[in-house]
């Protein structure tokens, strides 16, 4: 509990520190950009909500290895693979000239260095097929790098509103840390407070006033180490099913395989190419309809923050089933298989102008 209280007021501070010093001065780590397809905020806001992330976890593995947790090496070596991720994103928010393709390539890396330092390789997955292949060790490090490298990636595709990343990650790792408390792995369960700590202390200044924002630096150090987590967890821990980890992921997952598809094969353009309807724009733009003040400051930042307790909603119809059966991989399959049909459904709803009327708020 120490460690999570020691990462949770760490990163309280630190982005205080960071919102109060970006407001004296303009700096080069604010967002100005307001006219974009995917910006949603009316103000310059600073976004390395990642460094708060990064220090406080810091702080809570230092505590965490006074109280004499075990095996704090496992956690150093989260840390350290996870630098080049969080290193690349951060220069894309400080510069914004590192394209997309060399932020993938160094989580590529820091994922690499989790196959290396944490032993966490992927042996398992349910999949008919796939598990007779990664009985081949090279297979296997490299499906497990492409898999947390995706993941990380997943998790910057869905940071697009206030407090929509952040609770997402914050309600995945606090189930990581339940399953890890049921079958005794201390290693994932007091690395995944730590974050968990880190997450919410961020999540007060992000939500609903959006005074800091994650950025790319913390949203992939936050995709990656939820990744890493799952993979140790599994890794680690035969009792669990593989696909409790592909359902506690899904949402993200499911939205980064959409955009794919959306971007290359319906409209033909580049798949990092920026658009506007993701699932949380769409429902942005066609659902989040009220208006609340005069101000348009006002208007536009609460539509922001109120549109992602839609996404909160859907991400927890899969975190739930996947901690209720964490150990029953027909129970999980059928769920995953119901959420993905729930997720096409409700996008293709949206898309078409066809919203469901119990999904709209009215004034």
């Amino acid at each position: 509990m120490i460690p999570f209280l020691a990462s949770f007021v760490t990163a309280l501070v630190v982005a205080l520190l960071i919102v109060r010093f970006a407001s004296q001065h303009e700096r080069p780590w604010s967002d100005h950009d307001l006219s974009g397809p995917q910006k949603f905020h009316v103000r310059p806001v600073p976004r390395i909500g990642g460094v708060a992330i990064l220090a406080s976890i810091v702080v809570g593995s230092i505590l965490a290895a006074w109280s004499e947790l075990d095996d704090i090496r496992a956690l150093w070596a989260l840390i350290a693979a996870a630098l080049p991720a969080f290193a690349f994103g951060l220069a894309e928010d400080l510069t914004k000239s590192v394209s997309p393709r060399r932020r993938l390539f160094f989580t590529a890396v820091s994922a690499s260095l989790g196959v290396w330092w944490l032993d966490a390789i992927l042996v398992r997955t349910a999949i008919p097929g796939v598990d007779q292949l990664i009985v081949w060790m090279p297979l296997a490090a490299a499906l497990t790098i492409f898999v947390v490298t995706g993941v990380a990636n997943s998790i910057n595709i869905i940071d697009g509103f206030n407090g929509l990343a952040s609770m997402c990650v914050l309600m995945m790792v606090l189930a990581l840390a339940y399953v890890a408390f049921k079958v005794g792995d201390t290693v994932v369960l007091n690395a995944s407070l730590i974050v968990a700590g880190a997450v919410l202390g961020f999540f007060v200044w992000n939500f609903p006033a959006g005074l800091i924002f994650l950025g790319d630096g913390g949203a992939y150090l936050l995709g990656f180490v939820l990744a890493e987590l799952c993979v140790v967890l599994l890794h680690r821990n035969p009792s669990v099913s593989p696909i409790f980890t592909l359902l506690l992921c899904s949402y993200p997952i499911l939205e980064t395989l959409f955009t794919i598809y959306r971007r290359r094969i319906v409209r033909g353009t580049a798949t990092a190419a920026p658009d506007a309807i993701h699932l949380h724009t769409l429902i942005h733009r066609r659902v989040v309809r009220w208006l609340v003040d005069a101000s348009q400051e006002r208007r536009q930042t609460t539509r922001n923050s109120m549109t992602s307790p839609y996404l909160w909603l859907l991400c927890l119809v899969s975190v739930i089933p996947a901690i209720s059966w964490w150990d029953n991989t027909a129970a999980l399959t059928i769920c995953l298989f119901l959420f993905v049909i729930l997720y096409v459904l409700l996008y293709r709803s949206i898309v078409r102008f066809k919203t469901p009327k119990w999904l709209v708020m009215r004034r």
